[in-house]
């Protein structure tokens, strides 16, 4: 377990060097915090506007930060011809993996804390007040989803050639669970046999990301999700995330180190 702290250690530090997570979150930081605090002929109807588009830039911000922050992890090791030294240690391949995972989602984590909290005290110095509870549920379940997406990058990693392919085909995947996934069961009533039962299987095996996005309990100030419903989603996104740490495992035991 030491040596995946280790890992996870470097791989923090590392995204933290990188300039790309600072331009991220001041750009965000900087839009969330305008959008949030403006409040045009007090009316009510736009300030929950606002607050969409600001937790909207949130969401956009950390996907993409997530998925830059993973995507060339296992790539440049290659490249800088490191990965075998660190192998050599003795480390398992899974645990260098877990460790990347862990790293990433870890600072991934300590980002989306800080833009939540600008977001969140922009809404305080307006005056408006968020259910504490609320807000944590839906930081907490924005994070199990960047769980998700990093696993899924690092699996892509081991699959695509090129780091930008693998960031491109990971977010559009993304978008499109985010957006599509929670239709598909509605798309197949309208189908015949098999097609039906084909999509209706694509609708129970393919992640639901949309349990994920609980912007819109903020944006409303809703009550809290029923504790119930956090802990299937803490399981569902650990099982999820293992299983595709799991592929990435298989794969990498099968690839000749270069």
């Amino acid at each position: 377990m030491s040596k995946i702290w280790a890992i996870a250690r470097v791989a923090l530090l590392e995204m933290l060097r990188r300039k790309h997570a600072y331009v991220v979150l001041l750009i965000a930081g900087v839009l969330t915090a305008l959008a949030a605090s403006i409040n045009l002929f007090n009316d009510e109807r736009i300030v929950r506007y606002l607050r969409e588009v600001s937790l909207a830039l949130i969401w956009i911000g950390s996907l993409v930060l997530a998925v830059a922050s993973i995507a060339r992890q296992l790539p440049n090791e290659g490249a800088n011809r490191t990965i075998q030294p660190l192998l050599a240690k003795p480390l398992g391949r899974g645990q260098l993996l877990v460790g990347k995972f862990l790293g990433s989602w870890l600072a991934n984590g300590a980002v989306l804390l800080l833009l939540y909290s600008l977001f969140l005290g922009a809404n305080l110095w307006k005056g408006e007040h968020l259910s504490a509870l609320g807000c944590t549920q839906a930081i907490l379940l924005h994070w199990l989803l960047l769980a998700l997406v990093i696993s899924a990058t690092l699996l892509g990693s081991l699959v695509f050639t090129a780091p930008s392919s693998n960031a491109v085909i990971v977010l559009t995947c993304t978008a499109g669970l985010l957006f599509l996934a929670q239709h598909l069961n509605k798309v197949a009533l309208r189908m015949e046999e098999p097609a039906r039962s084909l999509l209706y299987a694509v609708y129970h095996i393919v992640p639901h990301l949309e349990w994920y996005d609980a912007r819109l309990l903020l944006i409303h100030n809703w009550p809290p999700i029923p504790a119930t419903a956090i802990l299937i989603a803490v399981g569902y996104a650990t099982l999820y995330s293992g299983a595709f740490l799991l592929a990435a495992k298989l794969i990498f035991q099968r690839r000749p180190l270069l």
